[in-house]
Formats: C-alpha cells, structure tokens, sequence
C-alpha cells in the first residue's frame, strides 16, 4: 500500500532558514482521527512468531530451504542496529552513479524491516546519513535528502498498516526544511504503532550525542536543578539522543569495514557485531537470516563468568 497524497515539490536544496522540529506544527495530524479501514486487521503479532527454542542450522546461509514456514524462524534480537555501507561502491562497480546506488540501497531496508517484523524484533536502527556526511558534494546530499523524502512519502503508509512506528534521531534541525517537514509528519502518524520502531539515525554521530547529553547535565547543575554527585550512567543516558530505547543486541556493518564509524558508541559497549563483505544494495533477508543466526550461536556474559 502507498500513500495516495500528492507528491511533494522538489525542495532538496538546504534551506538556509531549516526549520527546528520544536518549531513545527504538529496539531493537524491527530492518531486518534485515523481511519480504521487503513490498518490491517491481520497484523501478526511478532511474539507469536518465535519458537521456545532455535536450531541455527535451520538458519545457514547455504541450507535456506529448510526454512519453510514461520515456526521456523528464530527469536530476533530485541534490537538490531545496522551501518548500511557500500552504495557507491556498488554502483561503481557496474558503472554507474552514486546517486543510483544510493537509491538501490532503498530495496534492502524494505526486505530487512520485512524480516525483523517477523522475527520479532522490536527496534531496528538505521544508520542513514552521519554528521561526517555532510563534507560530502551538495549534488550528493541534496539527493541523498531527496530520496529520504520519497521513501517517505511512498512507504508510511504501509508502515502504518504494518503496525511499525518510525523515529529519527540526531542533529535534526541541520536537515533541509523539506526532510524534516517528511519525518515530523511520519512520526506523527506512525506514534499509534509498537510492534517495531523503525529509527533513522540522520546527521547522526555518537560523539556529537554525546557532548550534547553532557551540556544538558551541565546546564542542569549550573541552575541549581541536578546535583552532579548524582548523574550515573542512567542519568546521562537519558538525556541522549537514543533515550527510551533499548541498547542494541546485534550490529550489523555490510561492505567490508570493520570499524563503528562514529555511530552509538555509548550504545554498543555489549552488542555483538557481525560484519559482512556483502555491500548494502546486494543485502537480502537471506543475509539478515545469516547475521540472526550467528548472533544466537554466541554467547553473551556481559562481563560476567560462565
């Protein structure tokens, strides 16, 4: 199902007046007047999805046959992080434009959504576009934000009905007027959703995040409101930009590098990570199978003994 609004006007350049998200109207979009006849009754509900127990077996990238129906698919970790790399490499590879790559790499996110919504998992986060981005080319940027406003667009709809709620999370007021206008509107009606939160990590770096929770407890202190004896790490993590969400489990980096870029750095002292030579155009379900299926091979102590 696609939305059946008009298309936006082309707007991708930055707007040098961009618009805070604390500054937009959002009283015109109100959950409770959505129409019932869009949600889809026959939503499944992802608990009901996960068996007792998992044979990774069931899971290997060679042997996918063997997954014929729902009861064999595992339990998904409760939240699965992803650095979505290698679009220009893909596109190089077979002669083509960054832009196109960039747009290829949309195909992906809808396949793994479509497979964490089974597995169970509830929070999927997507690294989008990061604060180092912005050194990119114009051209570059402005169809990067172009293409997130016609996903948008083309896909709330269906994430609507699908019962996932979509967020975004970083510098937000750095985004074209455009793109945050897009996202403001999607989170506004997607907020009746729970079985998956779909985050996009948008001009987006840990360490920006987190000098930006340490003002925030400085501020507090200076004005006599926080006593800075108390601030541990639940106190700091609150006022982060990934507050109310749970650290991830599982962090998926696709085209070959194996560093974390600047992304959830606090977030993923615990998680374990799964890097995979496959460049995010080429990542299927099949692939997110495989990175579920090493995830639950191992062993998770979190400093602790056996």
């Amino acid at each position: 199902m696609t939305s059946k609004k008009p298309p936006r006007p082309n707007q991708t350049d930055q707007d040098p007046n961009r618009l805070a998200p604390d500054t937009l109207d959002l009283n015109n979009l109100d959950p409770d007047k959505l129409d019932p006849d869009t949600l889809d009754p026959n939503i499944p509900d992802p608990n009901n999805l996960a068996p007792d127990k998992l044979d990774p077996e069931k899971l290997d990238p060679d042997n996918q046959t063997q997954v014929q129906s729902e009861g064999d698919l595992p339990q998904g970790p409760n939240h699965v992080a992803i650095i979505m790399d290698g679009n220009g490499r893909w596109a190089q590879a077979r002669g083509l434009s960054r832009s196109e790559g960039h747009k290829a790499g949309a195909e992906p996110v809808r396949a793994v959504l479509k497979a964490a919504h089974r597995l169970g998992v509830r929070y999927l986060t997507l690294y989008t576009f990061s604060t180092e981005n912005w050194g990119r080319s114009k051209e570059e940027i402005d169809n990067l934000f172009e293409l997130l406003v016609s996903y948008i667009d083309s896909e709330t709809m269906e994430l609507l009905s699908s019962g996932v709620r979509l967020k975004a999370m970083g510098d937000l007021d750095r985004l074209p007027r455009e793109a945050q206008k897009a996202l403001i509107e999607a989170e506004k009606l997607t907020g009746v959703n729970s079985a998956l939160t779909l985050t996009l990590a948008l001009s987006y770096g840990s360490r920006a995040e987190l000098i930006d929770a340490a003002r925030k407890l400085a501020h507090l202190a200076k004005n006599g409101q926080l006593d800075p004896d108390s601030i541990d790490e639940n106190e700091f993590a609150q006022r982060m930009w990934s507050s109310g969400m749970p650290e991830p489990d599982l962090l998926i980096r696709t085209g070959g590098d194996k560093r974390l870029s600047n992304f959830l750095l606090w977030q993923l002292a615990y998680s374990e990570l799964y890097f995979t030579e496959t460049l995010w155009p080429d990542f299927s379900e099949k692939d997110f199978l495989a990175a579920v299926s090493d995830f639950h091979r191992r062993q998770r102590r979190f400093g602790r003994t056996d």
